[in-house]
């Protein structure tokens, strides 16, 4: 790396540090108070516990805006004070002198998407856990996902599932765990197959093993089909599904293999798990499409007209993105190109730009 490129490195690390510091703070400031008008009474120590979780995922999501922020305004600054211009004179094109600025990004984004990969499942379901237990005081709604089952528990039963359809209305290989108000196991259901609906719940090819003190062995009976009433259990359920950020690559690759046996839908986890790499890419495109309108403004816009740019690319950026996954959600796209369009088409816009600069 020469002067240059050390130059040109440390105006980005400046900006790009600056900016996710503003980024993540105004972030955190918004949402801080959301929660505390939300819940009255809520300690400080409870909110910044939830907070310690959840700020690598804040940083991750805002990761491509602040590498485009740090790009941007190193350019700018280049080009404000005409060095852009003699570097151009001696001879060095605008990909030379940008290519320690993509290298960052694509460092930052690769070193980014291997730490949440490993620690961000960690993270995201400790946040969740304070979040239902601490702040929403609904420990109901609290889910564990395991690699290989499921776990639910409710006022007095304990759900064990293998699989669980995406709508959140059919699973796979359930077990339930009765107790009474002292926790004694009073009944256990099996079954292979279940539809879950509103208030009742239809089980197929199961057992029935009941408990009593007055027997010395659990009695057992079979049955083809057995409807039971679950009230609010049902609904609560389905509105935890299964998130993807509670499971890394390997985990979520092996789930939608699961699945796939268990006959069920894996559309939207196939998008999700197609969208983390991509994702992991957009700064670095983002980036692509930001530079010829740094370098093409020279000295007539100025920072904030670039800092306008940024917001503009960000927002057009995920307007295409939520637009794209929401179609592959539902299965108008492949989660592959659902994942990587809006990535290949900005990348597109960005040659185009580029080379209508010539430089």
């Amino acid at each position: 790396m020469n002067r240059i490129d050390r130059y040109v490195s440390g105006l980005f690390w400046a900006s790009f540090i600056g900016g996710s510091l503003v980024f993540v703070t105004i972030f955190l400031a918004v949402d801080a108070m959301s929660t505390m008008v939300s819940h009255k009474g809520l300690g400080l120590g409870v909110l910044a516990n939830y907070y310690l979780y959840y700020v690598p995922e804040i940083f991750n999501k805002l990761l491509p805006v602040a590498c485009l922020m740090g790009v941007i305004l190193a350019i700018s600054t280049m080009n404000k004070a005409n060095e852009l211009v003699a570097l151009f004179a001696a001879g060095m094109s605008l990909f030379r002198i940008t290519l320690p600025l993509l290298i960052w990004v694509g460092v930052i984004s690769g070193v980014a998407f291997f730490a949440m990969d490993r620690l961000g499942p960690t993270m995201n379901r400790k946040k969740n856990f304070i979040l239902y237990n601490e702040i929403e005081k609904k420990p109901s709604m609290y889910s564990v996902v395991k690699t290989n089952k499921i776990w639910y528990r409710s006022k007095n039963a304990i759900f064990n599932i293998k699989t669980l359809s995406l709508q959140g209305d059919t699973a796979q290989s359930l077990t339930l765990y009765f107790f009474s108000p002292e926790w004694d196991l009073l009944q256990m259901i099996t079954a292979d197959k279940v539809e879950l609906g509103q208030s009742t719940w239809n089980l197929i090819d199961g057992s029935v093993t009941l408990f009593t003190g007055n027997s010395s062995f659990p009695l057992t009976s079979q049955f083809k089909t057995k409807k039971i009433a679950m009230g609010e259990d049902a609904k609560d359920l389905q509105s935890t599904g299964q998130t993807s950020e509670a499971l890394s690559q390997a985990e979520l690759s092996r789930f939608i293999d699961r699945n796939k046996e268990a006959g069920l839908d894996t559309n939207r986890y196939e998008v999700d798990f197609h969208s983390k790499y991509s994702y992991a890419m957009a700064g670095l495109v983002m980036c692509l499409l930001g530079i010829p309108f740094s370098v093409g403004k020279a000295r007539s816009g100025g920072t904030m007209m670039n800092i306008g740019i940024v917001i503009l690319l960000v927002f057009g950026y995920w307007i295409l993105l939520s637009s794209s996954l929401t179609l592959g959600m539902h299965g108008h796209f492949n989660p592959i190109v659902a994942a990587w369009a809006p990535n290949l088409l900005m990348a597109g816009l960005a040659y185009f730009f580029l080379l209508r600069l010539k430089r």
